[in-house]
């Protein structure tokens, strides 16, 4: 199956609080849009591996995916190096999607940069005809997306594109929501220690600053993204 979009994430719900509004803005339109989470996040202070799986299921449905995959590499130890990048150019070129969003450059959480880091080492890497890598017995062709984003989760950073969500922010919402065991929820009866993300404040920051970007879009809501390279257009007036 062909991706237009592939999302790469270090844990489960990355995808969701960093841009699944724009997922589920294109999902809508017909495209075809999978995630890759690189860990059952089982290091977490809250819920297991198990439920963070499960939760991802419910999240996947929401947003509409074609695709939800698991690289099962160890949370909090995984390493951007050659036996991982070579997992992630299979992937890459299994999907062969036009667009790739992973996580943010760098993060509060050191997984997050790192997984940003081995997502774009294994875009350019995946485009390497030298490369061979093969699936279910057959070689595979080089394929580099036309375009590689970082979404932004926890951290101020500020972004060099963004891209209005506004008809989907309940949706956004709801595919956060689902990860029960993660942010504050009362269906969640759990004797686990609060967390910084577990707070109501949290969700709330998240929703504001999706509003604060629509603003400056002079839209409602909205998402960012960090670009490795230079964007650019060939009419001014696109961006009207």
């Amino acid at each position: 199956m062909k991706l237009d979009i592939l999302i790469l994430a270090a844990h489960p719900d990355d995808a969701e609080l960093g841009c699944a509004g724009t997922i589920a803005k294109y999902t809508r339109m017909g495209k075809k849009a999978g995630v890759i989470d690189l860990t059952r996040g089982e290091l977490g202070t809250r819920g297991t591996a198990g439920l963070r799986t499960e939760e991802a299921a419910a999240a996947a449905e929401i947003l509409g995916l074609s695709v939800r995959e698991n690289m099962d590499f160890p949370d909090g130890f995984f390493e951007n190096n050659r036996e991982n990048q070579l997992a992630l150019i299979k992937k890459i070129r299994q999907y062969q999607p036009d667009i790739i969003l992973a996580n943010a450059p760098h993060d509060r959480h050191p997984d997050h940069g790192r997984g940003g880091s081995l997502a774009y080492d294994a875009y350019f890497l995946s485009g390497l005809r030298k490369i061979e890598t093969e699936l279910e017995g057959k070689p595979q062709e080089a394929w580099r997306p036309g375009l590689f984003l970082h979404y932004i989760q926890d951290r101020m950073l500020r972004p060099d594109i963004l891209v209005d969500i506004s008809e989907v922010i309940q949706v956004k919402e709801a595919a956060i929501r689902a990860f029960k065991s993660q942010f504050h929820s009362p269906d969640y009866a759990s004797n686990e220690p609060e967390t910084y993300i577990s707070r109501p404040a949290f969700m709330e920051a998240i929703m504001g600053r999706s509003a604060e970007w629509g603003k400056t879009l002079g839209t409602a809501y909205a998402e960012g993204f960090v670009s490795p390279r230079l964007l650019g257009v060939k009419d001014l007036f696109s961006l009207l």
